[in-house]
C-alpha cells in the first residue's frame, strides 16, 4: 500500500525493480497495488481499495478475497511483500493455495510508526504483531543493517540485509542549474543547502531551521516537499508540495550540500540521490545513516543538535564540496546502481526458490 502518486522510497524501488525485471528474458514480474477500480496495464495491477482520509493519494486495502483471487490468477513462482498489512496476510493465503515461497520486504519500522503517532503504550502488541506476521515469510528482507537487527531482536528468522538504489541516469551531477541561485533570489556565492522529503515530524526540521539561524546570512537552505513549515528564517527557502523526481534531481544536483536531520530513517533514499547527484551530505548519526555516509561523502553529526550540525555544514565546505561531491558520486555507482541492487534480489530469489543455477544473468 506504499505505492502512491506522492509516495517515496518504497515506489521507487518497486518502479526500478518492475521496470528492470520485467525486461529479462524469463522473468514476469507484475506489481499489485491497491487502486480505485480493478485494472491493469504493463504488469501493474490495480485492486480496489479505499482511500484513507488525508491520506495524500493512499488507499487501505480492507478485504482480503480480492487479492488472494488475483493472486491466485497471476500463479507467481514468488511472491514478495511490500507492507505489513492485510496484502501481507493475503500473500501467506495464497502461499497456502499455490505452494510457492513468499518473501516479505521490511521497509518501515512499524513499531516506531505506531508509536510516534499513538504513543508508547501500544508498541509491545505492535512489536508482537511484526514477530509474528514475519516470522512467517519464508525470508525477510531489511533495507538496512539497523532495521535487520531491530527484526532480530524481534527473534525473526532468515532476516537478510537487501540495501536500495538510486538512479544514477536521473540523479546525475549533468542536472546542475546555475541559474538556481538566481531563482531563489540569492548571490552566487551564497552556501546553497537542500533538504527534499515529506515535512513530517520525524524529519526534525526545527533542527534544521536552528541549524541555519546558526550560519548566519552566508548559507541559504532549500526546504523541498509536501507540508514544510510556513514560518522560517530569512535565509530559508521553500517549495511546499511534492516535486516529481526530475526536479528534485535538479535542486539536489543545484546545491552545495544536502542536509537532513532525521533521526528514525530505515534507508534514506534521498540522501543517495543527492550522493549520486554529485552533492555530499550533512546528516544526523541515527537510524541507517550511518551505513550510507562516510567522511569521504560528508559529515554525521549528533541528533538533535542544531550547533553541530552547523559545525558539520562548516566542517564539509572546509574540506570541499567539490571533492566530496565526486567521491559521493563514485561511492554509489559502484555500491548503489539499481542494477547491482536488482542482481542482489535475483539472489533472494533463487535462495527461497531452491534454483542452483542463475534464473538470469544479471551483471552488476
Amino acid at each position: 500500500m506504499f505505492y502512491a502518486p506522492a509516495s517515496g522510497g518504497v515506489r521507487t524501488y518497486l518502479d526500478a525493480k518492475h521496470h528492470r525485471l520485467d525486461a529479462m528474458p524469463g522473468v514476469r514480474h507484475s506489481l499489485l497495488i491497491p487502486g480505485r477500480s480493478a485494472s491493469h496495464a504493463d504488469g501493474i495491477y490495480h485492486v480496489p481499495a479505499p482511500p484513507l482520509p488525508f491520506g495524500n493519494g493512499y488507499r487501505f486495502p480492507l478485504r482480503l478475497a480480492p487479492w488472494c483471487k488475483e493472486l491466485r490468477r497471476l500463479q507467481p513462482d514468488l511472491i514478495e511483500v511490500g507492507d505489513p498489512y492485510l496484502t501481507a496476510w493475503a500473500a501467506l493465503e495464497a502461499r497456502r493455495q499455490l505452494d510457492v515461497p513468499v518473501i516479505g520486504f521490511y521497509h518501515s519500522d512499524l513499531p516506531l510508526l505506531v508509536s510516534n503517532r499513538m504513543g508508547n503504550w501500544f508498541t509491545p502488541n505492535v512489536e508482537a504483531y511484526v514477530s509474528k506476521l514475519y516470522g512467517n515469510f519464508d525470508r525477510v528482507l531489511a533495507p538496512s543493517q539497523v532495521m535487520a537487527d531491530k527484526l532480530r531482536r524481534l527473534g525473526v528468522k532468515e532476516v537478510h540485509v537487501q540495501r536500495l538504489g538510486v538512479d544514477l541516469a536521473l540523479f546525475n551531477p549533468e542536472q546542475r542549474d546555475p541559474g538556481l541561485r538566481a531563482e531563489l533570489g540569492i548571490a552566487d556565492s551564497t552556501r546553497l543547502l537542500v533538504f527534499a522529503g515529506r515535512g513530517s515530524r520525524e524529519k526534525n526540521l526545527p533542527v534544521l531551521l536552528d541549524c541555519m539561524r546558526a550560519l548566519g546570512a552566508d548559507y541559504h537552505l532549500l526546504l523541498v516537499g509536501s507540508s514544510m513549515p510556513a514560518a522560517v528564517p530569512d535565509n530559508v527557502s521553500v517549495i511546499d508540495h511534492f516535486c516529481p523526481p526530475a526536479q528534485v534531481a535538479r535542486l539536489l544536483a543545484s546545491a552545495d550540500l544536502l542536509v537532513h536531520a532525521g533521526d528514525q530513517e530505515t534507508f534514506g533514499l534521498v540522501i543517495l540521490e543527492a550522493m549520486a547527484s554529485a552533492t555530499p551530505v550533512v546528516a544526523v548519526n541515527a537510524g541507517a545513516f550511518g551505513e550510507l555516509v562516510n567522511d569521504q561523502c560528508g559529515r554525521l553529526c549528533r541528533p538533535n543538535d542544531a550547533q553541530a550540525m552547523a559545525q558539520a555544514v562548516r566542517e564539509v565546505f572546509e574540506a570541499g564540496v567539490r571533492t566530496l561531491g565526486a567521491q559521493a558520486r563514485r561511492h554509489v555507482e559502484h555500491h548503489y546502481s539499481w542494477d547491482t541492487v536488482v542482481s542482489g534480489l535475483l539472489q533472494h530469489y533463487q535462495a527461497v526458490l531452491g534454483h542452483h543455477q542463475p534464473l538470469v544473468h544479471a551483471h552488476a
